[in-house]
């Protein structure tokens, strides 16, 4: 049976400190003004601005990448096969060698409109912060013209580990595993817990969890 990979997010635990989204950038050498992991400030007016009213305000945080969807959009209308679908691990992959740019998939993702870090587009050469690669010696080739994305860190996860946003979050709010395996960690979490996905019912069947 092939792997169904996801991630749980935990509310109650995230604490909106953006480390998942500096672990990935720093995992996956990802260059200046591209997030493939961003933190989204949920109820309030700008993000770390809480909701309701003075002396009852709240305010909870929600992780926002690809949500590495059953059935992708994204990968429908892409014309090259620069997107697709991983068979093995369910993954939704990016390969920047073959993407032409012509951002369709951005067009077709209905998470663009939740916020950023889902899909860029990369339009010149990619600069970045220091002058030599950081991360995984397999992060994804970085060109102009192109659209990235998270891929999952999909060399991670061959070796054994888990993504980077997962294992940099200080308060173990993110909890990664096989969907398919009812006795992997994420599966018990998601029997035991009430949860939600966003826009569950664009039809793309996401695979990002928040409880």
């Amino acid at each position: 049976m092939a792997n169904k990979y996801a991630i749980a997010v935990d509310y109650r635990r995230c604490i909106g400190c953006g480390s998942c989204a500096v672990s990935c950038k720093m995992e996956n050498n990802v260059p200046n003004e591209v997030w493939y992991c961003t933190v989204n400030t949920l109820g309030g007016d700008s993000n770390d601005a809480p909701a309701g009213k003075y002396g009852s305000n709240t305010i909870s945080y929600q992780p926002l990448r690809c949500q590495h969807c059953d059935t992708p959009s994204c990968v429908e209308v892409c014309p090259v096969g620069a997107t697709y679908k991983d068979e093995e691990t369910g993954i939704v992959m990016q390969d920047t060698d073959v993407c032409i740019g012509c951002k369709s998939c951005i067009e077709a993702c209905p998470y663009m409109a939740v916020g950023a870090g889902v899909r860029t587009y990369i339009g010149d050469t990619p600069e970045f912060l220091v002058g030599f690669p950081v991360g995984s010696g397999q992060a994804p080739n970085h060109k102009a013209n192109t659209v990235e994305k998270c891929n999952l860190c999909y060399s991670r996860i061959a070796n054994g580990e888990v993504p980077a946003c997962v294992e940099g979050c200080p308060t173990y709010a993110c909890t990664f595993g096989d969907l398919n395996d009812p006795e992997s960690d994420i599966s018990k979490l998601l029997a035991a817990r009430e949860y939600e996905q966003i826009l569950p019912d664009s039809g793309t069947g996401p695979n990002m969890y928040f409880l």
